[in-house]
């Protein structure tokens, strides 16, 4: 079999696995589980031979028109470099351990048959993207996985707040993919072609006649795609759907989908200086907001939606700087974490009964509960944080090794965009470290009543994580050893001066937040218990917490107060209560769109009612009036209809006598 029929073969097989879950799901439900396991783990056996096959050489091209449209032909091509291999892979493994986990976490589910069969969709479309190798064939799958997203997120839509994230990840991905789109036709148009060879090779004889133009328009729906500042709204809230569809959508794809599309297409965006540094400032801007509002969060899902906003800053950071192994090299290694990340935070959350780290942090003994998780998610939570010898150390330490570089002089990017990246990196080092040792406090380290017994998890679910497990250990060590030529043939060696600088502010982050903990803990000892919970506002500081403390009679039997173990509240001071709402950005969203559309909508409707719908019962009233009127007339009197007629005759004979004598 060639490596083009296995390359086809690896999004189909999902794509056909989602129809016949459709299909068999109400009829035959005994094969609804094999149909969405199976599927995935085939694509990724296949993806590994191409993977294989390819050998990070030479890029794997072939094409077929689809259609003759007179102009700029659209057509069924593949475009399988190094980064499309690693990347397919990445997809397979998420998917396949995403579905086996779900049939254990969602096992009583009614609706899990049409679950598993968008579940496997959304990989088939991502798939799709990562292979395309013609602009419009990317586009479907592009879009494919938004609609996917929408289901997904939306799965328990009796919740309105699943309700509201569905409609929201929808319309703010949308609002990005309209310049996007406009985007592709511009650079198509340019190049004559939606190959991206095509367009790469007219990018680099300078062919491209608004580069700054299509660059800012394809930068907007990559914003939207990978929940990039200032289109990041709508993730955090997609934590409303079920925690696998969130591991899949934050580790391999629809977020990674931006940062891959750049990867692909980045001579486009390096043909102008201008966009490279709005890139960048987006990338700066996203990874330090994100920290800060992931050091807020009481919801363990959120804190990871917030991780994963910043750790995409990191990859844009680096695309910003022209270096795309480095991107992907990170893109690789915080799929495996972060998948684990949130297939872990499911099982304790299963456990917990409880999203809250607040409740969690009143439970003793968690840890023990779920004692594949505790391992596990330490594990994943280290890689994030950047510790060596763990996976996000060496990818994320090779991110800031190349901004680093690009402070000196550079063709790739502007000098402005190296100094941008590495300071935000800098800072966003401290700010990962503190945020994931706070979860981890706040999650395993509880006290109080003993944590809940809701026994042992499904082995489905434990051993998953183990696999995962795995990867973000020692993925890191092994990609920049033994897979340069995947990656331009560049060094992804982490410099001495970045990996001291990096990992000592991550420790910094770290025990800063552990000495935050310790003291916020002692506090917390000094009020009676059951004196406090959870503050209505989530904003009381540490001042408050020691008035709570010292004079706890006058909370009395209150059953809202400040959560005073939470060490985001000392770190962050008067900020905690603005990074808790992610900053207002909803709030200035709701200011400057939602209110007006509503307004508008508003007064559309009173025009409407009050207007239209007059005109249209006015129109109707007159031939109503008339018609009664001649119904008056018709009495059904012979006599009446006689005497009306000849009343009728006389007045025709007056006025014709009248007429014609010309009075």
């Amino acid at each position: 079999m060639t490596t083009t029929t296995l390359a086809v073969l690896v999004p189909l097989l999902p794509f056909l696995g989602a129809a016949a879950g459709l299909l068999l799901g109400r009829t035959a439900p005994g094969f609804v589980r094999p149909l969405a396991v199976v599927p995935a783990l085939a694509s990724l056996v296949l993806a590994v031979l191409v993977a294989v096959r390819q050998g990070g050489g030479q890029a794997i091209d072939a094409a077929t028109e689809l259609t003759p449209t007179g102009s700029v032909p659209i057509e069924l091509a593949l475009h399988i470099d190094g980064f499309a291999a690693l990347v397919a892979i990445l997809v397979g493994v998420v998917a396949s351990c995403v579905q086996i986990y779900s049939t254990g976490y969602l096992r009583d589910d009614p609706r899990y048959p049409s679950y598993a069969a968008l579940v496997s969709l959304f990989t088939s479309a991502m798939l799709l993207v990562v292979y395309s190798g013609d602009l419009i064939v990317l586009l479907v799958g592009w879009e494919i996985m938004g609609i996917c997203s929408y289901f997904l997120v939306g799965h328990y839509w009796e919740t309105p707040e699943a309700r509201a994230a569905s409609i929201k990840a929808f319309l703010v991905t949308k609002l990005g993919d309209v310049p996007f789109l406009i985007g592709l036709f511009a650079l198509a148009t340019d190049a004559g072609s939606f190959r991206i060879t095509k367009v790469l090779g007219t990018v680099a004889s300078g062919g491209l006649h608004h580069p700054t133009l299509v660059a800012l328009l394809l930068l907007a729906g990559v914003a939207g795609k990978s929940a990039q500042f200032p289109l990041h709204t709508w993730l955090p809230d997609a934590m409303a759907g079920p925690t696998p569809v969130s591991a899949l959508i934050h580790a391999a794809t629809m977020v990674a989908a931006g940062v891959y599309f750049i990867a692909r297409l980045l001579p486009v965006f390096e043909a102008s200086q201008a966009a490279m540094v709005v890139l960048a400032v987006m990338a700066a801007v996203t990874m330090v907001g994100s920290g800060l509002a992931a050091l807020a969060q009481d919801d363990i899902k959120r804190v990871l939606a917030y991780s994963t906003i910043g750790q995409l800053g990191y990859m844009t950071g680096a695309l910003a700087v022209g270096d795309r192994g480095a991107a992907v090299f990170h893109l690789l290694s915080h799929g495996a974490f972060k998948a684990l990340l949130f297939l872990a935070a499911g099982v304790i959350i299963h456990a917990a009964g409880t999203n809250s780290l607040a409740a969690m942090s009143r439970m003793r003994g968690l840890r023990d509960r779920v004692p594949d998780a505790y391992w596990t998610m330490t594990v994943a939570l280290l890689a994030l944080a950047a510790i060596p010898p763990f996976s996000g150390f060496f990818s994320k330490e090779s991110v800031l090794a190349a901004e680093h570089a690009a402070t000196g002089h550079t063709q790739l990017a502007p000098v402005a965009a190296g100094w941008i990246t590495l300071v935000a990196g800098l800072l966003t080092a401290v700010l990962t470290a503190a945020y994931a040792m706070r979860l981890w406090l706040l999650a395993f380290r509880g006290r109080g009543a003993e944590a809940p017994d809701h026994g042992r998890q499904p082995l489905t679910m434990t051993v998953v994580l183990w696999v995962l497990a795995v990867p973000s250990l020692a993925l890191g060590g092994l990609a920049y050893r033994s897979l340069p030529d995947w990656f331009d043939g560049r060094d992804l060696t982490p410099t001495l001066t970045t990996s001291v600088l990096g990992t000592g502010l991550a420790l910094v982050g770290g025990i800063l937040t552990y000495a935050a903990w310790r003291h916020t803990t002692a506090v917390a000892a000094r009020v009676p218990l059951g004196a406090v919970a959870a503050h209505p506002e989530g904003g009381a500081g540490l001042v408050e917490a020691e008035a709570i403390a010292g004079h706890a009679p006058a909370y009395g039997g209150v059953a809202s107060a400040p959560d005073l173990t939470d060490p985001g509240r000392l770190l962050l001071g008067p900020l905690y209560r603005h990074a808790a709402v992610g900053f207002h950005v909803d709030a200035v969203y709701a200011a400057l769109f939602v209110r007006p559309v509503q307004a508008g909508a508003s007064l559309v409707r009173f025009l409407d009612r009050e207007v239209v719908e007059t005109y249209v019962r006015g129109a109707g009233a007159l031939p109503r009036l008339l018609g009664a009127a001649v119904r008056r007339a018709q009495t059904g009197n012979v006599q009446t209809y006689v005497s009306a007629l000849l009343a009728g005759t006389v007045v025709l004979a007056v006025a014709a006598l009248l007429v014609a004598t010309g009075v």
